[in-house]
């Protein structure tokens, strides 16, 4: 049986450093007295933080670096796993390449804080929980629109995927299966651990925006290209799939709580991070995000990207497949934690917007 008590300041790993989660996190640690390692593959969302004196980047690729690795997790109080394939397009056109990153090679990882007596925090996907009961049997329903039907809870909501051949669930899958394999490490007293559920993070930095006929990122950097470079704001199988959208600042804020650990009562719990009120299509964001653009960014009403309804085939490739509805529960980080979300969406939207505008403006 392991025990593990550490106080601030603590020496953090974080895997995946140079992502849009990874990099507001490594940002607020350094804020709040950690020392730092940040691993990826790209660190130029963190160049703001190079000359930092408590934090060293190191520009690697895990598959390559399983020995290093080793050595940098036994250098370390706490490991941060952020490391995944996280983009839908990937789970249609690289099946493989998500299910050995998302599942084989963070079980390495894992496994290493397993035989050195780390404490790790694993980043899984609200994708786990799959799609709702209602999107199932509606018709057996009294209120298939129930949100209460939507809301999922860590310890009590069943899991339910599409088939094998839509082999978009591949992630969701990986994802399940880690976090199966970690339970099982923590049932025999061989792992202190925590896992992270996220619900749609959005924030500056979220990702890369395209320019029409370039790439396929997350919707809302989708919308935000389309806003900013022309091409239309395409509505995957009519945008009616909903979605709660939570600021990046909320989620780190509750993060550094998970990190801080308080008397212990984040060991081996899995934790939804999300904002329930700020639940809208993907049709209202793109109406939404159109609204803003011109109300706070000054965008042209009469230039405004047009809506095109496309097929999931169409826009992800053979193989798609969605969740209709994802609601976090989010009353044990509320109960353990005393977290809640402050950004509405509004706000949410609002300020992940400004980040690319002023981007666009400074070029």
């Amino acid at each position: 049986m392991i025990s593990i008590v550490k106080k601030k300041p603590l020496k953090i790993l974080n895997l995946g450093a140079g992502g849009f989660i990874g990099s507001h996190l490594t940002t607020r640690l350094l804020a709040e007295g950690h020392q730092v390692t940040g691993v990826d593959i790209n660190g130029d969302k963190l160049d703001t933080l190079a000359a930092h004196h408590r934090f060293t980047y190191l520009g690697r690729d895990i598959r390559d670096a399983e020995g290093e690795l080793a050595e940098l997790i036994a250098a370390s109080d706490l490991v941060v796993d952020l490391i995944a394939h996280a983009n839908p397009s990937l789970y249609v056109s690289r099946p493989l390449d998500v299910f050995h990153l998302n599942f084989s090679e963070n079980l390495k990882i894992a496994e290493t804080c397993v035989r050195q007596g780390k404490r790790l925090i694993q980043f899984s996907s609200c994708e786990v929980y799959g799609k709702t009961v209602a999107s199932i049997v509606p018709g057996l329903l009294a209120n298939p629109d129930d949100p209460d039907l939507a809301l999922f809870a860590e310890e009590s909501t069943p899991f339910i995927l599409g088939p094998v051949n839509r082999h978009r669930w591949i992630y969701s899958c990986a994802k399940q299966l880690l976090e199966r394999v970690l339970h099982a490490y923590g049932l025999a007293g061989e792992l202190i651990y925590t896992i992270i559920r996220p619900f749609n993070f959005i924030g500056p930095r979220i990702d890369y925006l395209p320019r029409e006929g370039e790439g396929v990122p997350r919707v809302f950097s989708h919308f935000m290209g389309a806003l900013l470079h022309g091409g239309p704001m395409r509505l995957v199988n009519g945008g009616r799939q909903r979605r709660c959208y939570t600021y990046i600042d909320d989620a780190v804020d509750c993060l550094l709580r998970i990190v801080d650990n308080p008397g212990g009562v984040c060991d081996r719990q899995i934790f939804n991070i999300g904002s329930p009120a700020n639940e809208i299509s993907i049709k209202g964001l793109a109406l939404l995000m159109q609204e803003l653009y011109v109300e706070q960014f000054g965008g042209d009403p009469f230039a405004l990207p047009p809506l095109l309804e496309v097929s999931g085939e169409e826009f992800y490739g053979d193989g798609y497949d969605d969740s209709d509805r994802r609601i976090p529960d989010i009353s044990k980080a509320e109960h353990l934690l005393n977290w809640r979300p402050r950004f509405d969406l509004r706000r949410t939207v609002a300020d992940s917007m400004r980040y690319y505008v002023e981007q666009a403006r400074q070029r």
